[in-house]
This record gives structure tokens, C-alpha cells and sequence, in this order.
């Protein structure tokens, strides 16, 4: 037998059922098909190794037992009798770290299990999850499982809008409910989360002596579609489920994609997006990749969390936007400390987008994710006398020469705006709200505005 094989069937093994020493052991035994002497004290290495982390990858047990030296010592010795007698047929089970046993998420054992699970035929599920990227290789967009939008930001780069297909889009949402639901967010994270808001994300740095705001370069890309797969082992699923789950949630953009639009928004910017988007990732636009973000952001929110407590700071994010708030004494020393965030995201994966980065202290007005944070919340003069330019020129000329960017409810999209400045400030906003039911819309279209 070829020892790739053998390091295999050992590694399953140790991996199916659950991992306690007399378990282990009698599972290794019954593959083995003798009980040698030194199994178990190889069990109890293998527990210490790997007990309180992440459920293992197949193949980290497999180098494990490869660098474990009384093992080799013994297969050396007993070469020609260690053999493989009885071929291990127990699926893995569910083994969820200590802190997502009480996540109550459904238990899924098996690649058959799952995709009964998803509702889904063997073959639908492992063309959907890709997890060799055929789809990103054809230069055929209806065998693709995404729509794609490349979207210019105002430094130049580029951002991609990946939107997935109906039936894909369905699956997504499922593991969206029954799974990434049940996970608890870190208290702080206020993007994404039910119950929390913009408003959350700015409240505890409102009056604050000095703000220092930070933006994560590149966020959703950033999340590798490893990591999504370590996310679901982590939460107890066997590594055949995690790697289909993991699948499922992320993607690969075509290299077709770029040379269309190379063109359009230069060389250099697209071989920088394609660098970025042509490696498996979190799409942004997918139903799952909001609460996947916050969770595999998890560690880095406890580092930033704990850092920011060690000087008397506060802390929150939304999504890619990183708040930091202090007192006088927080003022003294914000540049270094910016240098120790910093370096907490290089550490988890990250990078700072330096070009955002602002250091803004109570003289000047403090501004996170377009709210103005000095002495309360408000908005910025600007956004309300543009909205309030919008609202009077919809009396005077009608609203339909106001939808410039063609939105279906241009309506909606309006009152939506007004109870977002009410949100923040109730008598600005009542402002508004006045000038806009004064709008005359057109009876037929109801309350849709199309142009």
C-alpha cells in the first residue's frame, strides 16, 4: 500500500466519531487490526494536538502522523506487520469547537446528507459548490454560476459586484437561515446585523475627545475560501461537508472577465482586480457573505476589542469601517497606537487602506460613514441640502426628471432617504418629510417611477 493511502485511512481514522482517547483508540484499532501497544499513547498525542482548535484537515493529521517519531519508530520496526485490515465505512459526525456547541445548527454528517439537506442531486451540488473552478475557466457565461459588475472606485481601483443565479442564490440563503443565523456576532460588529445599525456603529464614539477611523482595503476578497471552510469545520461539520459548504459561499471570477474591460479602466487597474478576484473569495453580492465577513472577522474584532479596552478606547466596525474613540489620554498616544492596529490586521489577513485613514480630534468635525459624531448624531450639511435640493426640484419639475440613476422605485428610494435622516435627526428629517409629500406622483405609475 502506498503511504499516502495508509497515512489516509489512519487520518479518517482518528477524524470520525468523536475525539476522546478509549474512542480513538478503538477506532485505530479496528483499522489496524491488532492492538499495538503503542496506539493509544498516539492517540494521546494526536488529542493534545489538536484538542480546543479547529476540527483538522485531513491533511494536517496525515503530517502529523508523518512527523510524529515513536510512531515512525514502530512502523519501522513492525513494517511487515502494520498493515491495513478493515477499511474504515463510519462517516465522520458533527464535532463543534466548545463555543458553538450551543449553536444548535443542523446536523449534517455526509456529502449524501447535505445534499438531501439542500434539496439538491449529488451532481447539482458538486457543480454549484466548483471546488476546481471549472466554471471561472469557461469563457461561457450561461455555464457560470454569477453575474458580474466591475464598479470603478474613487482611487481608481476596482470593485466587482459578483450577484449569484437564482438556483445558486436559493442555496445560499438557505445556509444563510438555518446555519450563519445561529452564529452569535462580536458585540462589535454592527454591519450586516440584525437588531444593529449605522446608528450602533457610531453611538459609543459620539462626544468623544478624539475618533480615529480606519478602512479595511479589499474586505470581501479578503476572506479566502479556506478560511470559509475552516469557518464550517470550526462549527463542527465533517471536512467533506465544509469544503462543499465553503464552495457553495465562495467563488473564482473569469480571467475573460478583465480582458473585456481592460479598455475601459486601464491596464494596470485591472490586472490589480483581476490579482485580487481571480483566487477563491467571498463574492460581494452573495446573501451568505455579509454574515460570513463578520464571522471569520471574529478573532480580529476580539484582538481590536481588547487592544481598544487596554487604553481606556471603544471599538466597533461596519463591515470594512474600523472606529476607534478615547479620552485625552487615548489622544496622547492615537499615532502609536493606529501602528498597533495596523499590524493586528496584517497579522489576520487584512490591510489598511492608508489613503482613509483619519485621525480627528474635537476641533474638526467628526464624520463616520457619512455621520457627524461631535456633539450628537447629525447629517452633513451637504447630504441634507442635496436631498432637500432633490425633494424641491421633484415639486417644481416633476420627480421623474430627479431619477437620474433610473431607480425601478424612485419613490420608495426617496422615503427611504427622508427615514434615514429622521433616524439620525428627528427635526431635519421632519423638514424633509414636508417638502416631500408635497410631491405630485403621477397616478400611472403608482408608486413606481421609471425612466
Amino acid at each position: 500500500m502506498k503511504g499516502s493511502v495508509f497515512y489516509s485511512v489512519l487520518a479518517s481514522s482518528l477524524l470520525a466519531g468523536e475525539p476522546t482517547v478509549d474512542l480513538a483508540s478503538e477506532r485505530l484499532t479496528r483499522t489496524l487490526g491488532r492492538r499495538w501497544r503503542w496506539i493509544r499513547p498516539l492517540v494521546e498525542r494526536y488529542i493534545k494536538r489538536f484538542s480546543g482548535h479547529t476540527r483538522p484537515h485531513r491533511r494536517e493529521v496525515c503530517e502529523f502522523l508523518r512527523q510524529d517519531r515513536h510512531f515512525q519508530q514502530a512502523r519501522a520496526k513492525y513494517r511487515k506487520e502494520i498493515r491495513i485490515e478493515h477499511w474504515l465505512m463510519q462517516s465522520e459526525l458533527m464535532r463543534p469547537v466548545p463555543a458553538a456547541a450551543d449553536w444548535n445548527l443542523p446536523r449534517i454528517e455526509s456529502v449524501g446528507a447535505l445534499a438531501e439537506w439542500l434539496a439538491l442531486d449529488l451532481t447539482d451540488l458538486l457543480w454549484l459548490a466548483d471546488l476546481k473552478g471549472l466554471a471561472s475557466k469557461l469563457n461561457r457565461p450561461p455555464l457560470q454560476h454569477y453575474h458580474y459588475r466591475i464598479l470603478p472606485k474613487a482611487s481608481g481601483r476596482l470593485r466587482l459586484i459578483e450577484i449569484p443565479k437564482p438556483r445558486l442564490k436559493d442555496v445560499q440563503r438557505q445556509i444563510l437561515f438555518h446555519v450563519l443565523n445561529k452564529v452569535p456576532p462580536h458585540p462589535a460588529a454592527h454591519g450586516f446585523v440584525k437588531s444593529r445599525s449605522i446608528l450602533s456603529f457610531v453611538r459609543p464614539h459620539v462626544g468623544r475627545p478624539i475618533v480615529l477611523r480606519m478602512d479595511l482595503q479589499d474586505f470581501f476578497p479578503t476572506f479566502r475560501a479556506a478560511r470559509i471552510a475552516a469557518f464550517f469545520r470550526t462549527a463542527g461539520y465533517p471536512e467533506s461537508v465544509a469544503d462543499l459548504l465553503g464552495g457553495l459561499c465562495s467563488t473564482t471570477a473569469p480571467r475573460s472577465l478583465w480582458l473585456k474591460s481592460a479598455s475601459d479602466y486601464g491596464f494596470e487597474n485591472i490586472y490589480q482586480a483581476r490579482d485580487i478576484y481571480s483566487k477563491p473569495h467571498l463574492p460581494q453580492g452573495a446573501p451568505t457573505s455579509p454574515a460570513l465577513a463578520n464571522v471569520c472577522a471574529y478573532r480580529m474584532d476580539c484582538r481590536l476589542a481588547g487592544l481598544a479596552r487596554s487604553v481606556g478606547a471603544e471599538y466597533t466596525r461596519y463591515a470594512d469601517d474600523l472606529a476607534f474613540s478615547g479620552d485625552e489620554s487615548f489622544a496622547r498616544h492615537v499615532d502609536r497606537f493606529s501602528i498597533h492596529v495596523a499590524a493586528i490586521l496584517l497579522e489576520e489577513g487584512f490591510s489598511v487602506n492608508h489613503r482613509k485613514t483619519r485621525i480627528m480630534r474635537r476641533g474638526v468635525r467628526q464624520h463616520l460613514a457619512g455621520i457627524v459624531a461631535n456633539e450628537h448624531m447629525n447629517v452633513t450639511r451637504a447630504d441634507f441640502d442635496r436631498l432637500k435640493a432633490i425633494l424641491t426640484n421633484c415639486i417644481r419639475h416633476g420627480p421623474g426628471t430627479q431619477n437620474r440613476k433610473l431607480h425601478p422605485q424612485f419613490r420608495s428610494h426617496l422615503l427611504g432617504r427622508v427615514a434615514f435622516f429622521e433616524s439620525i435627526n428627528p427635526s431635519k428629517g421632519q423638514r424633509l418629510r414636508a417638502i416631500f409629500e408635497q410631491i405630485q406622483w403621477p397616478e400611472r405609475t403608482g408608486n413606481e417611477i421609471k425612466q
